[in-house]
């Protein structure tokens, strides 16, 4: 009975991903299925950056941790988290799927943010609170191997919602139409601005009461919170269009490049080309990749060295691995960018602990609030671009007009410059009047940190929001996970280049007996403003690298043909197809 009640159970599920993933079942997906992903992501995000925000007063006020310790960690983190969105698009596109992959993720996460609220509540899992700083009790090993624990569950939950998350929603639409273009070029713009818009209501509250009340209830409340956006996701299970794992391209990858080498000494003409695939052999958007004319050394994978491989069924994998490669250049320009977005959450809140923070006789106001500047910055722009610029030009040239994805970048970089110089120059005056007033917390107000806050959340806007939607335009539709993947991948990456950039410049700075630039307690016994001047620098680099290399790489235009994804520099761009039915290789057998 048991057996047939589960067998039962398998086949209704089956039909469901099977109605789910049907392509005339026209009631699924669409916006309908995207308010509740967006509204499943802006819960999560609220959660996730409530602890994000505050983690680093959490670490510095109830684990009594130095400063350098604590960005170490918080970046090693950061960048965990992101990493881990490999492993996750890799185990969504091979076994488990984006449903099923979201699903597991928010639950991992919901687990770790309870551990993290454990440790708020419950004094024995932390060390005891001082108000003597710097001479603080360290917590013990196996204290901070429960917090490092809680903080690896985080990372998992991660590496399932990150990746998964935007690609899920493009899924909802169907991209072989104008309509569904439309919709989803919109779709990135606004799935950043409505959990910005959450996180902006719920985290004043939120930092406000882990700051100021109580870090119990503070972590209680996103924990409820993760709860909530899980209960919203299935909520809306029977709207989705779920597509089945195809495998992972990773693996299709590997066996390109262990080809192309092993093919290396193989000579090529003009009669080889790839195998035009049969119908049966086009992935489940219906989409093949056409052969281009870029990194033609890895086209070696595809000739036939045997004739016994004249019986595999070639599938578009170079093509595949040519995209990948192609968004390279970019996804280096985004790491630039990104770790400027970094510099806030970590030694811009500690510059704000070291500010007047009091507005009037009673209220000061919790560094962590200062994280909500960025995201404020960002929706006002994301607002006056998707509801006021478009709109005008569109009455203007009867056409939406929107400004190019390398113009965005462009400036996006130009931002992250001006973020840097502003930061550094602010410090210089805040921890000259910290010195002449011979106090910890210079006299200065918080406010004179907001534009570099400001100029923060405006460089996200303009260069993460086009990278990111460069990264999923640029690759075929069943190579989305990995667009997103890819994506965080560039976080993780600009997270643990901070982190060494942080480790290097404390240690030559601080040889011979020297103050550090970076380190210790005290920010007034540091120079700050100096490790910020290098960032910019770093900047600068970036921006001669996009505009005279990574810009090149920028697709023109989106290409239109519903049945094939042309990449740019495409042979086939430049002469008349061929009929489908002739398949021509060159048959080079291999002497050895």
């Amino acid at each position: 009975m048991e057996n047939a009640t589960t067998n039962s159970s398998c086949e209704e599920e089956q039909k469901q991903d099977e109605h789910a993933s049907a392509p005339q079942t026209q009631e699924a997906g669409g916006w309908r299925s995207v308010y509740y992903i967006i509204g499943n992501e802006s819960f999560e995000k609220l959660a996730s950056m409530s602890l994000i925000s505050n983690l680093t007063m959490y670490l510095l006020t109830r684990y009594n941790l130095s400063a350098i310790f604590v960005v170490n960690v918080v970046q090693i983190w950061n960048g965990s988290s992101n990493v881990a969105s490999i492993i996750g698009a890799f185990i969504s596109d091979t076994y488990l799927g984006r449903f099923r992959t979201l699903l597991f993720g928010s639950i991992a996460s919901l687990l770790g943010i309870l551990i993290m609220t454990l440790t708020a509540g419950i004094h024995q899992l932390r060390p005891a609170n001082c108000t003597n700083r710097p001479h603080c009790q360290w917590p013990q090993p196996w204290q901070l191997g429960i917090l490092f624990f809680a903080l690896a569950m985080l990372s998992v939950g991660a590496g399932g919602i990150r990746p998964c998350n935007i690609a899920f929603g493009a899924d909802q639409f169907d991209t072989k139409t104008e309509k569904g273009r439309a919709q989803l070029e919109s779709f990135f713009n606004w799935w950043y601005f409505t959990f910005t818009i959450a996180l902006v209501i719920a985290l004043t509250g939120v930092v406000y009461i882990q700051t100021n009340v109580s870090w119990t209830l503070g972590f209680a409340i996103p924990t409820l919170c993760l709860a909530f956006s899980i209960a919203i996701f299935l909520i809306g299970r029977h709207t989705y269009i779920r597509k089945k794992p195809q495998g992972s391209v990773f693996s299709d990858m590997a066996k390109v490049i262990t080809a192309a080498c092993r093919k290396c000494k193989l000579k090529t003409s003009d009669r080889t080309r790839y195998y035009d695939p049969a119908p049966s052999e086009l992935d489940h958007n219906n989409v093949s990749l056409v052969r281009t004319d870029r990194f033609k050394f890895l086209e070696k994978a595809a000739i036939i060295s045997d004739p016994s491989e004249l019986n595999q069924q070639l599938k578009p994998q170079v093509e595949e691995l040519k995209c990948l490669l192609g968004i390279l250049p970019v996804w280096v320009t985004g790491i630039c960018c990104f770790i400027v977005m970094d510099q806030q959450n970590t030694f811009g809140v500690l510059q704000v602990i070291q500010t007047n923070r009091s507005i009037g006789k009673h209220f000061k106001v919790p560094p962590g609030w200062m994280n909500l500047v960025s995201m404020v910055a960002l929706s006002i722009w994301i607002y006056i671009y998707e509801c006021i610029y478009i709109r005008v030009t569109k009455k203007i040239n009867k056409k939406a007009t929107r400004l190019s994805m390398s113009l965005r970048i462009r400036i996006g970089i130009l931002l992250s410059i001006l973020c840097m110089l502003v930061a550094a120059i602010v410090e210089q005056k805040r921890r000259d009047s910290a010195l002449r007033a011979k106090s910890f917390a210079s006299p200065m107000s918080f406010a004179v940190l907001l534009p570099q806050f400001a100029l923060s959340g405006l460089n996200e806007a303009f260069a993460a929001v086009s990278i990111m939607e460069f990264f999923t335009t640029e690759m075929p539709e069943s190579m989305r996970t990995v667009a997103g993947a890819v994506f965080f991948l560039s976080l993780s990456v600009a997270n643990y280049l901070g982190s060494l950039i942080v480790n290097i410049v404390h240690k030559a700075t601080s040889h011979g007996g020297r103050n550090s630039w970076l380190g210790g307690h005290d920010l007034n016994d540091n120079k700050l403003d100096y490790y910020y001047y290098l960032i910019a620098a770093l900047g600068v680099l970036n921006f001669f690298y996009f505009n005279f290399f990574a810009s090149h790489f920028l697709s023109k235009k989106p290409s239109n043909d519903t049945k094939k994804v042309q990449p740019k520099n495409s042979i086939l761009n430049q002469q008349n197809e061929e009929p489908p039915q002739e398949k021509v290789f060159d048959i080079t057998i291999d002497p050895r």
